[in-house]
């Protein structure tokens, strides 16, 4: 980091804190214009969790029982964060009992009390916004039997963060923590009485992000589906908010709602879960389906690319393939290199996964998780489809974005009598070895079997020459690369005919066989499951065909299908295991 990025970021920060102190100057809210109803919807087993002093945040687990939440040695930057951001709030009003309610109280008012007049790391739009939306969710919960002293120095506070916002939502980085802050300062003025004015700014600046940030597709730059999920609650949350208010969203703003829900369902396995893509997760449990439910919106997704996914799906099968470009420049600092990607699920159980975002785990999962071998598609060994480069300051945080991208990733749908499919490739390894990754998947009809080929090629008569670069500086032994299929970690998977073929048993009772052309050597191999959700990565299995590239073409073909005693039609009765390990 340089000199003058340092700079900056500590101007921002201490910019953040010098409208905080300013802010608890301002005249305070004297109450609500009307009684506050919970929108967000937390978990029951994570606020019991919180309750017995078990604090898991950002893949950190600290055991403190009876230990304030705020005097916590904080393992991390990320784990500070969710707890100023009060997102935990949700999960201790779902438990909703006298336990929980003391919590909230006596954590709401060491927090007043520390960091009201602007210290502390909390005082950034984003986690203002989101902290702005929770206190107001649950105000009830927590002013239930407080002195009335108490209550004035939260209505103080609550005015505080409004002013905070109204002055700083500018500095938030474009997309999530903008929208973040925008919904806060919205929620906030049409919620506390003496707060009105700044209710009009935000509902045209939000419906500015809407039309500078939602695409055509309904999608993000940073392509993150489960960010775009965070981003639609948001956005149905404000216009709900606006409408109870007797006030209507403006046209940009529910245009962004009806773009962005088609695309979500698209996104959607036949499991209910998002595809896990360019650092996002599965989505928390619920919160797809209700935020759907709460836009109204009850378009289905069409034939197009939804943020540059290809969805198929035919009986219980659903695959989700990433078809184009990474996202570009500052968009890219949680972005993978996982061109041409996929995974697949079978009614409610997912069979081929990509690896997922590992940064709760720490920098060096972060960087694995987003190399091309964590990913289900084809890698060149020791190479990655999309490269890191140097660490710059991004939103006021020191990350790494993605340069050297597939510049050219190019489609063609193909549908048949037995079935659908596509023909892609990109020139994500033409530079390094003048190979384009061409890949063909078809999926049939029913949804019970899958035929894909992975090919490496030369184009041109530059490639060509390229690869034949390659080639001598590796003494002509060839261009070694792999074909990852990861695992779910609930796949019982075994080498069977003699490790000519694997066989893929799911908890449903399903069970599914790859088999290949014998080109490769195929191999099953160690895997992880990144989920933020659990303290340390879940061990799983990947396929892996191994083949080197000696010509200007090399083809691998392989098939995955269910086995012919699975029935088309089962019960899926079989309990999920939540627990965290």
């Amino acid at each position: 980091m340089s000199d003058s990025e340092d700079w900056r970021a500590k101007t921002v920060r201490r910019m953040n804190q010098f409208h905080a102190w300013r802010a608890a100057r301002a005249k305070p809210a004297t109450g609500f214009v009307s009684q506050p109803e919970p929108k967000s919807i937390g978990s029951f087993a994570r606020g019991r969790q919180l309750i017995a002093g078990n604090f898991l945040f950002a893949g950190f687990l600290i055991e403190a029982p009876n230990t304030s939440i705020w005097d916590l040695d904080a393992p991390s930057s990320a784990f500070v964060e969710e707890l100023h951001g009060f997102a935990w709030m949700d999960d201790l009003a779902a438990v909703g009992d006298i336990n929980a309610r003391t919590r909230v109280q006596g954590w709401i008012e060491v927090w007043m009390d520390r960091y009201a007049r602007g210290t502390g790391p909390g005082w950034t739009p984003d986690l203002t916004g989101r902290r702005l939306i929770r206190w107001i969710n649950h105000a009830l919960f927590f002013l239930s039997g407080r002195e009335t002293k108490v209550s004035n120095a939260f209505f103080q506070t609550l005015a505080q963060q409004t002013i905070f916002l109204s002055r700083r939502w500018q500095t938030a980085s474009p997309g999530l923590p903008r929208f973040e802050a925008l919904t806060g300062l919205i929620y906030a003025g049409l919620s506390l009485e003496g707060m009105e004015e700044h209710v009009s700014p935000a509902v045209t600046a939000l419906a500015h992000e809407c039309q500078t940030q939602i695409d055509v597709e309904g999608g993000l730059p940073t392509r993150n589906p489960e960010e775009l999920l965070e981003v639609f609650t948001l956005l149905t949350w404000a216009a709900s908010a606006l409408s109870e208010a007797g006030k209507i969203a403006e046209e940009a703003h529910l245009a962004a709602i009806d773009r962005i829900a088609p695309t979500l369902r698209a996104l959607r396995h036949s499991d209910g879960g998002l595809a896990r893509f360019h650092g996002g997760g599965r989505g928390t449990e619920g919160r797809l389906d209700h935020a759907l439910a709460a836009s109204g919106n009850k378009a289905a997704p069409g034939e197009e690319l939804h943020m540059g996914y290809l969805r198929l799906s035919a009986g219980r099968t659903s695959i989700i393939v990433d078809v184009a470009p990474p996202p570009g420049l500052e968009s890219s600092f949680n972005a993978h290199a996982s061109t041409l990607a996929f995974e697949l699920t079978s009614g409610r159980r997912p069979l081929i996964v990509n690896c997922g975002a590992g940064a709760s785990f720490g920098p060096e999962w972060r960087r694995a998780g987003r190399a091309t071998p964590s990913h289900s598609t084809l890698g060149i060994d020791g190479f990655s489809s999309s490269r890191l480069g140097p660490k710059k300051i991004i939103g006021g945080h020191l990350r790494e974005y993605l340069v050297d991208v597939p510049t050219d990733v190019r489609l063609e749908r193909r549908v048949s009598e037995d079935g659908g499919g596509f023909v892609a490739g990109h020139n994500g390894y033409m530079r390094t070895h003048g190979l384009t990754h061409v890949r063909q998947i078809e999926l049939s009809r029913d949804g019970r079997g899958i035929a894909g080929e992975d090919t490496l090629a030369t184009i041109t008569a530059a490639d060509e020459a390229q690869f034949d670069r390659m080639m001598d500086r590796l003494k002509l032994q060839g261009i070694p690369f792999q074909v990852r299929f990861h695992l779910h970690p609930d796949v019982d998977a075994e080498l069977d005919m003699g490790g000519a073929a694997v066989s893929m048993a799911l908890k449903s009772g399903e069970v599914w066989v790859f088999r290949h052309d014998g080109r490769a050597k195929l191999s099953l191999e160690r895997s992880v499951y990144l989920e933020k959700t659990r303290l340390k990565p879940r061990a799983a299995k990947q396929v892996v065909l191994s083949a080197t590239a000696m010509d200007y073409a090399t083809r691998v073909r392989w098939t995955l299908a269910k086995a012919q005693e699975t029935p088309t039609t089962l019960r899926d009765l079989e309990m999920d295991d939540e627990t965290l390990s």
